[in-house]
């Protein structure tokens, strides 16, 4: 009986290590899939992060600058950019700040704070970089095109780490 006991008790504590959520992590779920299997980049203790995109129709970079706050939600801080036609802002709502110098565009945000976005991965040769920690992620090649990902910062478990697709090369 104590053998049952202890082995029983050794199965639920193992298993309950490889649920506990303990690495934090960016992560990329798809959104239209039945059984959607995360990407992932572990977290350093950089908080802030860059998404630099080509904007399909102007062809020109949008940078969107973004911090992760203490309670791991996502904080955008600005976005910079060089042309003000089709989707982009060219004036500042309230809690925003919006500023041209030299021919770019910033809009700074006081407090935008997001649990997390739906990112779409389009299938045409456009530039989707992720920038953090000092390395760069060509999404593109990490990420089915014409794909939609939810993204977020939260903890992964052993066995999420285990089951996703850890986008650091790892």
């Amino acid at each position: 009986m104590r053998k049952v006991l202890g082995t029983a008790l050794l199965m639920v504590s193992f298993t309950c290590v490889l649920a506990v959520p303990f690495s934090d992590a960016f992560v990329f779920t798809e959104t239209r899939s039945g059984n959607p299997a995360i990407h992932y980049i572990r977290q350093t203790e950089e908080d802030r992060f860059v998404i630099r995109y080509t904007h399909s129709i102007h062809l020109t970079d949008v940078i969107e600058t973004y911090e992760v706050t203490d309670d791991s939600r996502i904080r955008l801080l600005r976005m910079e950019y060089e042309d003000l036609a089709i989707g982009m802002p060219g004036h500042a709502e309230e809690g925003e700040t919006f500023t041209a110098e030299d021919g770019r565009y910033t809009l700074a945000y006081e407090n935008r704070v997001l649990d997390s976005f739906v990112l779409f991965v389009a299938d045409i040769d456009t530039d989707l970089e992720f920038r953090c920690g000092g390395h760069s992620y060509d999404l593109k090649k990490l990420l089915e095109r014409g794909s939609s990902y939810r993204f977020e910062s939260r903890k992964l478990s052993l066995l999420e780490l285990l089951k996703g697709v850890n986008m650091n090369g790892g």
